[in-house]
C-alpha cells in the first residue's frame, strides 16, 4: 500500500464489515477485547430501519492492539458471518470545497470569509488603480490640449507680428 494511503488511515481504529444482524456494540466489544484495551465501539445505524448497517468500528487505545486484532479477526467468523477487518479510513463528510471532506462544511467558513475579504481588497485596489490611470490620462489629454492651444496662440501671435 502507498505511504500516502497509510498516512490517511487511523491506525487505532478498525473497520469491521460483514456483521450479522444479531451483533450489537456489546458483542463487537466482547469479540475484540482479547486483543487489548478498547477506547470506543460504534455500529452506525440505518436511519430508516434503526438497525446497524452490517459494519462497525472498533477503536483501540494502542496501535499494536489494533494491528493484532486485524491480523486475527480478518476472515474470522462471528454469528455465522465472515468478518472483514481493515484499518478505518477517516470519516468523510459531504461538503467542503472538494465535494467530500474529512471535516464539516462550516469548517471552511473562516477561510472562505478570508478569501472573500482578500478578493474584495484586490478588487478595491484594482478599481483605485484604474481610477488613477484614468485621471492621469485625462490630465495628460488636458495638458496636450493646452499645449496645442499654446502653439496656436504662438502661431497667431507670430502671424500678427508678420503683418
Amino acid at each position: 500500500m502507498a505511504a500516502t494511503g497509510q498516512q490517511q488511515m487511523q491506525k487505532n481504529t478498525l473497520y469491521v464489515g460483514g456483521l450479522a444482524d444479531e451483533v450489537n456494540e456489546s458483542t463487537l466489544h466482547a469479540a475484540f477485547i482479547p486483543f487489548g484495551d478498547i477506547k470506543d465501539v460504534k455500529t452506525p445505524l440505518d436511519q430508516a430501519t434503526q438497525k446497524h448497517r452490517s459494519f462497525g468500528f472498533v477503536t483501540f487505545l494502542e496501535r499494536e492492539d489494533a494491528s493484532s486484532a486485524m491480523d486475527n479477526m480478518d476472515g474470522a467468523e462471528l454469528y455465522g458471518r465472515v468478518l472483514t477487518v481493515n484499518y478505518a479510513l477517516p470519516e468523510k463528510i459531504k461538503g467542503g470545497e472538494q465535494g467530500w471532506a474529512a471535516q464539516p462544511i462550516w469548517a471552511d467558513a473562516d477561510t472562505w470569509f478570508e478569501r472573500q475579504q482578500q478578493e474584495q481588497e484586490m478588487q478595491r485596489i484594482q478599481d483605485e488603480n484604474k481610477a488613477a490611470m484614468k485621471a492621469a490620462e485625462d490630465l495628460h489629454r488636458k495638458k496636450m490640449a493646452q499645449d496645442r492651444e499654446g502653439e496656436k496662440d504662438e502661431e497667431d501671435t507670430m502671424a500678427r507680428a508678420e503683418n
